[in-house]
């Protein structure tokens, strides 16, 4: 049975910033704001139901977009790629319900992982919604890349799976997937001239881009790879990045450390759980710097969003462009004073928004 969860989430004083890197530089640490408080449907445990137990309040690596009847969606890794729709229009809060997913039964791709898609990335482009997403699984470099499309809509059923885009494997012939993993892709559509791109990767050489054709469904191989982040510290835990544009400048976002699977017994030490960072750029294809000048490719990324008060492992971040005149980051993380144990299954849909100051993003509530 569904249950409805209402997150009253209170401050409980000013915000503690976990130990960082030294190589790394943070935006707006000492003022982290909390997340939103969100309501919606729980069907977390039910993992005999298609969408596993994910949806609603509960999900991991979000993509949300506002669908044609003003109600905004989210899309999540599991379940098939779980839908979750905010019955209230215009409003991100809620009350977030599930409904349904993007395939049906599996993936259209050869991989041990097509039941259990992750990290999908949705999109409108010329009138048509398109979805991105991987298969894999955990610590595998045998991964891939899927598309789904709809002209109707963003429900249930409306989807058609045209399978792999891209994969990887350590055999891959193109290069640089035999030294990445086709993961966390994320479509971006230059403003500037039209030109598509799709951003992807974790560990195993960290986060790559490559030129799309007109309908986004193939790779120009001509036009070659670029390497927009590294960190060149093992194990290279940089993933899910996502790019936006604003105001002259192109934005790299990225999680880095640990994501998931946590013993709340034995974390891992300050600072290497999930962070999301961030660099800036002239050029949608780089380099990126981060706020002390230092490129992403050397390891560089400022710190935009961390663990604080009751927010812990924040990442799978995304954002969403105008927003009652503004720019939202969205994201996953985990609610310590509601998931003491910091089970995965419990980790809740969070958003802030953005204010870009000196064209440096910077969260506030």
């Amino acid at each position: 049975m569904l249950s409805l969860i209402t997150l009253s989430l209170l401050a409980l004083g000013s915000a503690v910033t976990s130990a960082l890197p030294t190589t790394t530089t943070t935006t707006g640490s000492s003022s982290w704001p909390l997340p939103h408080n969100i309501t919606g449907e729980s069907q977390a445990g039910q993992t005999n139901l298609t969408t596993a137990g994910w949806g609603g309040i509960h999900v991991h690596d979000p993509s949300v977009i506002l669908g044609p009847d003003n109600h905004y969606y989210s899309f999540s890794t599991h379940g098939l790629v779980v839908i979750s729709r905010a019955s209230k229009p215009h409003t991100l809060d809620g009350d977030w319900e599930i409904h349904g997913s993007v395939l049906n039964k599996k993936a259209a791709i050869k991989n041990s992982g097509s039941t259990d898609p992750w990290a999908p990335d949705v999109h409108l482009v010329d009138g048509t919604y398109y979805c991105f997403y991987s298969v894999s699984q955990f610590g595998s470099q045998e991964s891939a890349i899927g598309l789904a499309t709809s002209t109707t809509g963003l429900g249930a059923g409306s989807w058609t799976d045209h399978g792999k885009v891209i994969a990887s494997s350590v055999n891959a012939t193109r290069i640089p997937l035999n030294i990445t993993n086709a993961i966390d892709p994320n479509l971006f559509i230059d403003p500037q001239d039209g030109a598509a791109y799709l951003n992807y990767g974790s560990f195993w050489g960290d986060i790559w881009q490559l030129s799309l054709g007109k309908k986004l469904e193939h790779v120009k191989w001509k036009k070659g790879a670029t390497q927009l982040s590294y960190d060149p510290t093992p194990p290279a835990a940089e993933e899910g990045s996502y790019m936006n544009y604003h105001d002259g400048w192109y934005y790299t976002w990225f999680s880095h450390g640990q994501c998931c699977g946590f013993n709340a017994s034995a974390l891992p030490a300050p600072g290497l759980e999930y962070s999301i960072r961030v660099g800036r750029s002239k050029s949608a294809q780089g380099p990126f710097v981060d706020q002390a000048g230092v490129e992403l490719t050397a390891g560089g990324g400022t710190i935009a969003y961390g663990s604080h008060d009751y927010v812990y492992a924040p990442g799978g971040q995304g954002v969403l462009s105008d927003y009652y005149g503004r720019d939202v980051l969205y994201y996953h993380y985990i609610n310590t004073n509601l998931d003491p144990s910091y089970a995965d299954e419990l980790k809740l849909l969070g958003w802030d928004y953005i204010d870009y100051v000196d064209g440096w993003p910077v969260l506030s509530y």
